[in-house]
């Protein structure tokens, strides 16, 4: 009998913030709760509450559900967060027993996490997308699993530098060929994993690898490298303190005696097994142990005992939840009943298996139903059959007289088909062609109008910008020097007056401030430190400014380069200014958060304030904030703009801007 044990389990890490260990502790979950109570950093608060829905799936799926709406609402500024919000949701679905809008949440995780070139959203692309493929095998789809590993999980993992992912990719795609009976392929991998691993001393995930490499070689017939790879696991077991890990072992040395055909032995194995899966509740585990059981007692010709182990496992959710389990549980019922003698039973088991099974066992299945057909059918039902053999005969004689006459009819009709169909085909074509014409020469219309746009707000921007050049530079270095020479002049005028010292002083005073304003404002309309030092250090010195006593900004930057051309840093410089000035004026906020950062030919801006908001529903109809000078800025540099407020709740804008050549 084939026999091939799915060992694939549904695996997540959250590695980003704790361990798996950490993870069980309700000192962990408290940590956490801590945070998102009593920090004041959102992105902490919204990693908390994603940790806190991992750690409740299959705690508390209602707590999970809370945490993971809440981490997404409070991380939605955030890019890495948001996207990992839904790596959660995938989880949480998963554990919801939801495979479609599970693997629906992982894609979605996937798509986001792309756009961000860190090791870390690279790290979980590679797991969204094996556990995408876990999803995939649970349904029977194990090509598909294997196409997702080899072609998207281990090239993400490998350019993330995560090896340990690596290694258990490789250990994923192992368990494929086995269960696929392509032994030798998956040695290979199995050994490239524990290559991965030993470094590493990663000793759980050694003791797993040498665990599969066991029931591997035992399945290939390969006995001796079976049991140094159990004595491997062996060693290490001894010295490791989750005891639960021997479940894995005992399935394998079961096998590795059974194989060997000391059954006494393996029936120990198992039952030691057992006892610990009932211990550590795996139900799982005890069933796959049970299902060893069952290969053991049929071994030794022993049905009865074999079958009343399949009729318990037939019964269990977690054993048939997966194809190619049902496919050894169906096939071993139809063997066992057979060996008993029961063979309409027998037959019955076989047909459900038949209707299973994939297309590469169909013509085996075909002829073992066969077998038992002609075992479970009467010396009548074989007359019958004979009877109608012979009759099948004669039609195929009767049906090759009548076949010339049909070949020529059909070549006839043949004909006329074809020569319809060219004539349909003719008219289609000129009709499709016709239509593209049209649509193409609407589409270069509408590319047409667009450009216009594009070269009007163009055009209006940088002349814009050049009178605000001239106006500054006629106010500091035209009406500016003027001011500065009456000042000089007064000063000098001052010292030789003795009677109206005082009020010459006074209207000094008066002019100096005169000057000072003059100059602020020239700098509002040209900044000297932009055109100096460059965008970063402007709009650090922008946020420094305006801010007062009562009003904060924190200003951030990552990775703004010096080479994006002087009018596109004047547009972004405008932007920002721009979005302050009306949370400060406008919002009456007293806090402002505000980044910048750069990636490649992507300049991204967020500003977030604790304002009074507003109805984001009315911008269109705003008067006096300045968000279409904004918008149009932000199309210039063919951007995205997106405002997320309420009234009462604050505002955070994000800004996405091209800023390639």
């Amino acid at each position: 009998m084939k026999r091939t044990i799915c060992l694939a389990c549904f695996v997540v890490c959250a590695s980003l913030w704790g361990s798996a260990q950490a993870q069980k502790s309700s000192r962990y979950a408290d940590s956490l709760l801590l945070i998102t109570r009593q920090s004041s950093s959102d992105s902490s608060k919204a990693a908390a509450h994603l940790l806190l829905s991992y750690f409740y799936v299959f705690r508390d799926p209602a707590q999970a559900r809370q945490h993971l709406d809440q981490g997404r609402k409070t991380g939605a500024a955030y890019p890495l967060l948001h996207a990992l919000s839904y790596y959660y949701g995938g989880v949480l679905f998963y554990g919801a027993s939801d495979p479609v809008k599970s693997e629906a949440s992982f894609l979605k995780a996937d798509s986001l996490l792309s756009r961000i070139n860190t090791k870390e959203s690279i790290s979980f692309r590679s797991k969204s997308w094996r556990n995408i493929g876990i999803l995939r095998q649970a349904s029977g789809d194990e090509e598909g699993f294997a196409d997702i590993l080899i072609h998207k999980a281990i090239p993400l993992a490998q350019q993330a530098g995560d090896s340990m992912a690596v290694g258990k990719n490789y250990l994923d795609l192992s368990l494929v060929f086995k269960n696929t009976m392509q032994y030798s392929k998956a040695t290979g991998y199995i050994l490239q994993s524990i290559n991965v691993f030993r470094p590493n001393q990663a000793i759980g995930d050694l003791i797993v690898a040498y665990n599969t490499g066991a029931e591997n070689y035992v399945l290939d017939k390969k006995y001796p490298e079976a049991r140094t790879m159990l004595d491997s696991a062996w060693k290490l077991l001894k010295d490791y303190p989750a005891k639960e890990m021997y479940i894995d072992y005992y399935t394998a040395e079961s096998m590795y005696y059974d194989e060997t055909k000391d059954f006494k032995k393996s029936l120990a194995s198992i039952d030691k097994g057992v006892a610990l899966a009932k211990e550590y509740n795996k139900r799982y585990e005890e069933q796959r142990l049970l299902l060893q059981k069952f290969y053991t007692h049929y071994n030794q010709n022993d049905y009865t005992n074999a079958r009343q182990v399949l009729i318990y496992l037939a019964e269990q959710p977690e054993m048939m939840g997966t194809i190619t389990n049902r496919l050894q549980v169906f096939n071993g019922l139809a063997e066992t009943n057979a060996g008993l003698g029961n063979m309409p039973l027998a037959y019955s088991w076989l047909k459900r298996y038949s209707q299973l099974s994939d297309s590469v066992n169909e013509s085996k299945l075909t002829n073992d139903i066969h077998a038992l057909e002609i075992k479970f059918n009467s010396q009548e039902k074989q007359k019958e059959i004979a009877a109608l053999k012979i009759e099948r005969e004669r039609a195929a004689l009767s049906a090759k007289n009548n076949r010339l006459i049909n070949w020529l009819l059909g070549t006839a009709s043949m004909l006329l088909l074809v020569v319809a169909a060219f004539s349909y085909l003719f008219y289609r074509n000129n009709k499709k062609l016709s239509e593209q014409q049209r649509l193409n020469h609407r589409q270069q219309l509408k590319e047409i109008e667009q450009q216009q746009q594009i070269h009007f707000s163009q055009a209006m921007l940088q002349g814009e910008e050049r009178e605000r050049r001239r106006v500054a530079g006629d106010l500091h270095d035209g009406l500016g020097g003027m001011l500065a020479g009456v000042k000089m002049n007064l000063t000098g005028l001052s010292t030789s007056t003795a009677g109206n010292g005082s009020e010459l002083h006074k209207v000094i005073g008066q002019l100096d401030s005169s000057i000072s304003e003059l100059r602020r404002i020239a700098r509002n309309m040209m900044p000297e430190a932009l055109l100096k030092f460059g965008l970063d250090i402007a709009l650090k010195d922008l946020c420094g400014s305006m801010m007062s006593e009562a009003v904060k900004i924190d200003f951030q930057s990552f990775g703004i380069e010096d080479d994006i051309p002087q009018d596109t840093q004047v547009t972004i410089y405008r932007i920002v200014q721009e979005l302050l000035s009306n949370a400060i004026r406008h919002a009456q906020a007293t806090h402002i958060l505000v980044q910048c950062s750069q990636n490649s030919g992507t300049f991204l801006v967020t500003i977030e304030d604790n304002g009074k908001g507003f109805d984001t529903s009315l911008v269109s109809q705003a008067k006096g904030i300045g968000l279409g000078n904004v918008k149009r800025r932000v199309d210039y540099l063919h951007g995205n703009m997106e405002i997320v407020s309420a009234e009462n709740e604050g505002t955070t804008i994000n800004i996405e801007l091209n800023v390639g050549e």
